[in-house]
């Protein structure tokens, strides 16, 4: 399954071996979520492939998704779109637990992880979960609302925002959580960055990456997506791909 994505190509004077950054977007949001990224990417000469997740924006709806099939579709994405170029990736939440889940295969040369506990609890009740996802929806997609609970956001970002919460698709994020749980333990030489504090990567998890190898960068003040809140701290946190 295919999804949906932008593509982003660098400038045309790039050589043909230019890396492919592939971004993954939180729960509820999408592709569009990294509108004032991309372009800091290809002013650096990479190209960008930012996907829709299942049962977000304009990707296909999966009532019985799994964290791996989710895995499975930007693999099959990343082979088809950007085969033969070296790839790098950022996730962000529920985006990082999708790219930690297919890392195995995309092989990116720099994995980032954003205020990602690469944790997914499950056994979740399918239909109650829907019932809270679908008026988490209802919330996020006003305009209004979203810049009342998050005033650092533009009038752009809240735009893109209510669209993206308008277009998410609650039985499809439901279903991910109704099995197993799950954690993931990228490989050493993986960047985590988290907004600090933060209520999604606590001291212990941060302390479990480090131990692993895993680089762990604290943004101080962020929200929990980062790059709305703290744009230039962000790209500042990952100098490899926006130095």
């Amino acid at each position: 399954m295919l999804l949906h994505g932008i593509d982003a190509p660098a400038d045309a004077v790039t050589d043909a071996g230019a890396t492919t950054v592939v971004l993954l977007h939180g729960m509820m949001g999408s592709s569009e979520s990294w509108w004032r990224v991309i372009p800091r990417l290809t002013a650096r000469g990479h190209h960008v492939l930012a996907l829709d997740l299942p049962g977000h924006g304009l990707s296909p709806r999966d009532p019985d998704l799994t964290i791996e099939q989710a895995a499975a579709s930007v693999v099959e994405t990343v082979q088809k779109l950007a085969s033969g170029h070296p790839v790098a990736a950022i996730g962000h939440s529920y985006g990082a637990s999708v790219l930690a889940a297919a890392a195995g295969e995309i092989r990116p040369e720099v994995a980032v992880y954003v205020d990602a506990s690469l944790r997914l609890v499950g056994g979740h009740d399918r239909a109650r979960l829907a019932a809270q996802y679908a008026e988490d929806r209802r919330a996020r997609s006003s305009v209004e609302s979203l810049r009342a609970s998050r005033p650092y956001y533009s009038d752009t970002d809240a735009a893109i925002e209510a669209r993206a919460a308008s277009r998410f698709d609650p039985a499809t994020m439901a279903s991910v959580s109704c099995g197993a749980d799950h954690v993931w333990l990228p490989d050493a030489g993986s960047i985590v960055v988290r907004a600090d504090p933060s209520t999604w990567v606590s001291d212990a998890d941060a302390e479990r990456f480090e131990r692993h190898g895993i680089d762990v960068r604290s943004i101080s003040g962020a929200a929990h997506t980062v790059w709305y809140s703290h744009f230039d701290e962000f790209l500042a946190s990952v100098p490899e791909l926006f130095g």
